[in-house]
């Protein structure tokens, strides 16, 4: 009897021995440092612990890709691995990976529409980002707002364009709703109309107010807007002229042609941001009805055509 218990006490003490050994084992394993030499952005798949563990594997965050299936089965009570792009930390342990793929903020990326793209533009802008999946649905002219939307690996298109299309509708309603009393334009798809005016004829942003006062001015006169923006767009390819324009674009008849047509045009040129539509709802007032290029990226105005005309030849003798 003495000696059967003397056998189980030095069972369990081998089982002990052994059992403290596996934890200082599984321990060490968790938090020893990992391989990665710097911080490095990885796309983490879908397919569960194997295909997460090759991918690990190839970018060198991990050596073992068992090693790690181990360690997240051990810790599975914590959470699934997720899928998502993550910046991984150098030198990363087991531990500090498998809290990030559980816990970890997914990386933010980053899509800029800037300021008058055509729709065109801008769906050709989404089929080549990076990181978005599925098909760009089409955008009609001027429905996305030129801003910066931030977005995960694997967010699809058509959530980025629903996005862009619902702030350029609040923009819009926004700009309409403070717009002055006393405008010339009658709906407010006719301020994001002349919005995308304003926003292709002027990088300047101080001379917005300044170029929508004069448009207004030359609505409530029956004036020709006469802007060439709206002859450089062509109806049905979506993008503006890549050449200066020629007295057979100013001559051609196409209902955007504002130098051919009375009032605006019948639809947007491009997208205009939110103070290219602040401009056109709320103009600088002023007396200006013309306004030409001077040589330095902005505007010579004048009140009268004599001094338009006067403007209009320093600007030729600059560009001789």
């Amino acid at each position: 009897m003495r000696r059967a218990l003397r056998v189980c006490g030095a069972i369990l003490v081998v089982l002990a021995l052994l059992g403290g050994a596996t934890a200082w084992w599984t321990w060490n394993a968790l938090h020893q440092p990992g391989p990665l030499a710097e911080p490095a952005q990885i796309v983490i798949p879908r397919g569960g612990t194997e295909a997460i563990a090759s991918v690990l594997r190839e970018r060198g965050v991990i050596d073992v890709p068992r090693l790690f299936a181990l360690a997240a089965w051990l810790t599975r009570g914590e959470g699934p691995l997720r899928a998502a792009e993550f910046t991984f930390p150098a030198r990363a342990s087991l531990r500090e990976v498998l809290t990030l793929l559980r816990e970890g903020r997914a990386l933010q990326r980053r899509l800029t529409i800037a300021e008058g793209l055509t729709a065109r533009q801008i769906m050709a802008l989404l089929d080549r980002t990076e990181g978005l999946t599925g098909e760009t649905p089409t955008l009609a002219e001027g429905a996305a707002l030129p801003e910066t939307y931030a977005f995960t690996w694997g967010d699809s298109r058509a959530s980025v364009a629903r996005r862009a299309v619902a702030a350029m509708d609040q923009a819009l309603a926004e700009a309409w709703a403070a717009r002055a009393p006393d405008l010339p334009l009658a709906t407010a798809r006719e301020a994001l109309i002349l919005g995308s005016i304003i926003e292709r004829e002027t990088g300047v942003a101080a001379e917005r107010g300044l170029v929508s006062g004069v448009f207004n001015n030359r609505l409530r006169r029956g004036m020709m807007l006469q802007s060439d923006p709206t002859v450089a767009y062509v109806p049905g390819q979506g993008l503006p002229l890549d050449r200066p324009l020629t007295r057979a674009d100013l001559d051609a008849p196409h209902p955007f042609n504002t130098y051919r047509i009375r009032g605006l045009p019948p639809g947007p040129i491009a997208s205009p941001g939110r103070e290219s539509l602040q401009a056109a709802t709320r103009p600088e007032p002023t007396e200006f009805l013309y306004f030409v290029a001077d040589g330095t990226g902005g505007h010579a105005f004048a009140r009268t055509l004599e001094e338009h005309n006067r403007n209009v030849a320093r600007w030729r003798a600059l560009n001789r």
